[in-house]
């Protein structure tokens, strides 16, 4: 068997891992969500969730993915007992992966769409009319979406065609680096504009009364924390495991998980730094979801001075982390090729590109030639899929690598954490195996449960 290809640097695996987690919903809903339930008290107990629900899951993906040294696809083949069935949810982890690219190469494709709208200074001097009515006629537009789309998929994909090292890892810590940069330059900007300390103040002063005041009061504002909390590092799907098996033994893993949290929620803050001081100067109430990056931001930049120049910088440190989150998946989608079927990388490129493409076309559609498909509760195609991947397979299959790292029934904890603990650095907390064992799996069952009755509830 060939040898597996391992990253040529710490600073690769951990870059690109944080850029697999790095994505939109740290820019278009961790600033909304933040702000709906009382800001600065909301962060502090984000930050508590991050530490005592994602971390964990987080090293036991890269324990899963070191351990065997494979992707998702065939980890729980190797690991598991002899005759026991936990690989019958690699099909759950490959179906996330593939699900999360027919929706999120769209959403690529309309940022690159929005730096070349921005760089050409289509939004100077117009009115807010014509900035909404812009992306109305993008989402009418299947043609001009689906070249943005393939060309999102195109690039990725050729990112890929050159290797973990020479392609994956290099493209990356030049994003990954690049992202860092454009969002600090940013975030300057806005909290030098005239107005922004109030919105500063909102984002960085606690008021916990505010977590009472807040829509649903405490509890749904703790619900709220501990939701974004475990779906911001897009765990459950194998989509981290993958780096796990792409690195040597010479670190722990849990010290390498901090350094990947602290960077996702880097960026997660940052991104609040910029939109809220921003916000408040303009005195435009932040939004969520497209209609805040597409709507309300580029609206923002029209107010300001040099706000072409703001704004295109604004949508390439966008654009650079969907990239890094694609190029990322691309990769673990890659890999189950190459350790179910043996193909070269070459082969699961071409083919994997060619079904991406395809799969990619019913979020398009369902904007315009398909708009009258609207699942109840739900929404569109785009929506559905977004709901099957975070709201089912992410929990669930948190759930799955959570029992299997404890449970005597799969692989065990004492595999676990010598898999974990092997190598510098932080060790993983052992002494806390009663909480990672029966407590965390029911509060992950406890967020798939919540999400399930506020979608769905009266």
């Amino acid at each position: 068997m060939k040898e597996r290809e391992k990253f040529s640097s710490r600073l690769g695996f951990i870059l690109i891992s944080a850029g697999c987690a790095i994505g939109l919903g740290n820019v278009w809903r961790f600033p909304y969500i933040t702000g709906q339930y009382g800001g600065a008290a909301f962060v502090f107990i984000y930050l508590l969730f991050l530490l005592i629900l994602g971390l964990p899951i987080m090293v036991m993906e890269f324990s899963v993915g070191r351990a065997s040294q494979l992707s998702a696809a065939r980890s729980f083949h190797k690991l598991e007992p002899k005759g026991s069935k936990w690989h019958l949810y690699s099909y759950g982890a490959m179906l996330g992966n593939y699900l999360l690219m027919a929706f999120y190469t769209t959403v690529g494709g309309w940022l690159i769409a929005y730096v070349y709208k921005m760089a050409k200074g289509e939004f100077v001097n117009v009115d807010p009319d014509y900035i909404t009515g812009s992306f109305s006629t993008m989402l009418q537009s299947p043609g001009y979406m689906t070249i943005c789309m393939a060309v999102v998929v195109l690039a990725c994909f050729a990112v890929c065609s050159f290797g973990l090292r020479g392609g994956v890892e290099k493209i990356n810590k030049i994003l990954m680096l690049g992202l860092l940069a454009i969002i600090v330059v940013l975030v300057f900007r806005s909290v030098t504009l005239d107005g922004a300390a109030a919105g500063l103040e909102f984002y960085l002063k606690p008021d916990f009364s505010k977590l009472y005041e807040a829509k649903g009061g405490l509890f749904e504002s703790i619900f709220a924390a501990m939701g974004q909390a475990f779906f911001t590092l897009s765990l459950g799907i194998g989509a981290l495991a993958i780096f796990g098996s792409y690195i040597d033994k010479e670190r722990s893993l849990t010290g390498e998980a901090i350094s990947i949290t602290i960077l996702d929620t880097f960026v997660a803050l940052m991104a609040g730094m910029i939109i809220f001081p921003a916000c408040s100067a303009f005195g435009i109430q932040a939004d969520s979801g497209p209609n805040l990056l597409f709507i309300t931001l580029p609206n923002i930049f029209n107010q300001m001075a040099g706000g072409r120049i703001w704004g295109t910088l604004f949508f390439m440190f966008m654009a650079a982390a969907a990239f890094t989150t694609i190029i990322a998946v691309f990769e673990n989608i890659i890999s189950f090729a190459i350790d179910l079927w043996g193909w070269s990388r070459k082969k699961a490129i071409i083919l994997n590109l060619i079904f991406i493409l395809i799969i990619s076309m019913p979020c398009i559609l369902g904007f315009n030639l398909w708009s009258g498909f609207q699942v109840p509760h739900v929404g569109n195609i785009q929506d559905l899929e977004d709901f099957i991947v975070s709201n089912n397979l992410l929990p669930l299959g948190s759930v799955v690598y959570l029992l299997f790292c404890t449970s005597r029934y799969g692989w065990g904890w004492k595999n676990f954490i010598e898999e974990a603990d092997t190598g510098n650095g932080l060790k993983f907390p052992s002494k806390l195996r009663f909480y990672f064992t029966w407590i965390l799996p029911l509060i992950v069952l406890f967020i798939f449960v919540m999400g399930y009755i506020q979608k769905f509830g009266a």
